[in-house]
């Protein structure tokens, strides 16, 4: 079993505990709110990343560190789950978690996520065309476009909707290329 599938397996119950909940309290879109803005502030902060993952330092420190910088920016539902998540020494899946969460609702919401990864950035007009396509291509009422800049990509873009990829790249049309006269 690899490693992802492992986070993923310990991630999903927590993410789905954390649904069932926020169905019941009718928080849904408060709860996603709040854990977007945690994972953009981890995704910001690679030395709250580097502390949270830590074994070394005590679980004590790591929890008022949590309740300093969101006691009164989140529910407090979530500020419990962040608390618990390092007694059980489960904080460094917490990007994993919050993922699934986002990933479950927008699923029950029928979102379809789009993750692009382009050379350089769009425009509003080139992602709001890019979203109205993929409206067309999965038939959905409502799209989140992930936008990821990839200069390693030369030019063009990457479109990851589900399990399907779209290869629009420079790069990518490079190493189709290299692959056909490697086999030739």
């Amino acid at each position: 079993m690899s490693n992802q599938n492992l986070k993923e397996r310990i991630a999903v119950p927590y993410a789905e505990a954390l649904i069932a909940i926020a169905q019941k309290t009718n928080l849904l879109s408060e709860i996603s709110k709040d854990l977007s803005s945690i994972a953009m502030i981890l995704s910001e902060s690679k030395d709250l990343q580097l502390l949270l993952s830590n074994p070394l330092i005590n679980t004590s420190i790591k929890k008022e560190i949590l309740k300093q910088l969101f006691e009164n920016q989140v529910h407090a539902f979530i500020l419990n789950l962040l608390l618990v998540l390092v007694d059980r020494r489960r904080i460094t899946f917490l990007n994993i978690i919050i993922n699934k969460y986002l990933e479950l609702t927008y699923a029950l919401e029928s979102i379809t996520i789009a993750e692009l990864f382009s050379a350089v950035e769009l425009s509003e007009i080139q992602q709001e065309n890019l979203i109205i396509q993929v409206k067309l291509m999965t038939k959905s009422n409502s799209v989140k476009l992930v936008v990821n800049k990839d200069p390693d990509l030369i030019g063009g873009f990457i479109l990851k909707i589900g399990s399907k990829i779209i290869d629009a790249s420079l790069s990518g049309k490079l190493r189709k290329m290299s692959l056909y006269l490697n086999t030739n």
